[in-house]
């Protein structure tokens, strides 16, 4: 779909697919008027069974098209995959401020009373050497129990988040339940995926599991660069230059069938975005 007419947003949002959308829904409760674009990029969903240079080349060509067409002032990497194996090339590559997603490992530290963590994420992002490093530096003395749900999160991406709550409580269940037998005190969610299934994960984890993300950190950290931008360009913090205040739009690279097409447009309803169909 075409409309050349639109190409100014103020944040720019990236994912695989649908999980980033809960990361533009908690910038929008902070920042009502900011306006903001959500690029999927379907074509190559999911990002998780992709090799480091694949997500890498991958991300580098979709945020070319994104600056290109929309030139937002900050880009979300709302997509832990892309944000461990991408994000330093994305930021030699382009000027343009990058906020990452990665997993919430030293929150998790700070929160664990019996130093055992529970990482569920992409088979990407449990064994990338920028997750071993996170570990190293900010849980050294936990004991990491890593599981990369794919299934899960295909789920999430094409049903689970129209699916029943008993449907959404069965998907998120065998990964809930080996955090549980392993002795975990904290799950991370490392998959901004899980993010729509985040009640049903909490809810099968019981009490005594905390469950957590980056979310707000994401955000806060966004809204800062926005504003210091617009600051050192001598804007209002609120409004300037941007054309369309306000506005959301969804958009996705392509590669998928009418009927995931027809979800995104749904999901596009369910977090009030307008459908803009492919990039």
């Amino acid at each position: 779909m075409s409309d050349m007419a639109e190409t100014t947003y103020r944040y720019a949002f990236l994912d695989s697919g649908s999980g980033g959308l809960p990361y533009l829904a908690q910038l929008k409760s902070h920042e009502p008027d900011a306006s903001c674009v959500y690029v999927a990029d379907t074509r190559h969903f999911p990002y998780g069974e992709k090799t480091r240079d694949e997500v890498i080349s991958f991300a580098v060509a979709t945020v070319g098209r994104l600056l290109e067409r929309f030139k937002p002032e900050v880009i979300i990497v709302a997509c832990n995959t892309i944000s461990v194996a991408a994000l330093e090339t994305l930021r030699k590559t382009y000027p343009v401020p990058f906020v990452g997603t990665v997993p919430a490992i030293k929150l998790a530290a700070s929160i664990t009373k019996n130093r055992k963590i529970g990482l569920l994420a992409t088979e990407r992002t449990v064994k990338d050497p920028y997750t071993d490093r996170l570990i190293a530096e900010f849980a050294p003395d936990c004991e990491i129990v890593r599981i990369g749900d794919s299934i899960l999160i295909s789920k999430i991406e094409r049903e689970l988040v129209t699916a029943t709550r008993e449907e959404r409580l069965e998907a998120v269940r065998p990964s809930v339940d080996r955090f549980r037998a392993a002795g975990c005190d904290t799950i991370v969610l490392a998959c901004t995926h899980f993010l729509h299934v985040e009640k049903e994960i909490a809810e099968v984890a019981g009490n005594g599991i905390t469950v957590i993300d980056s979310r707000e950190g994401v955000v806060q950290q966004a809204l800062r660069l926005a504003s210091e931008g617009r600051a050192s360009k001598g804007l209002p913090s609120e409004g300037g230059s941007q054309a369309d205040h306000g506005k959301c739009a969804c958009y996705i690279t392509g590669g998928v069938s009418p009927a995931n097409e027809e979800t995104f447009r749904t999901y596009s309803g369910i977090f009030g975005i307008e459908w803009r169909g492919i990039l």
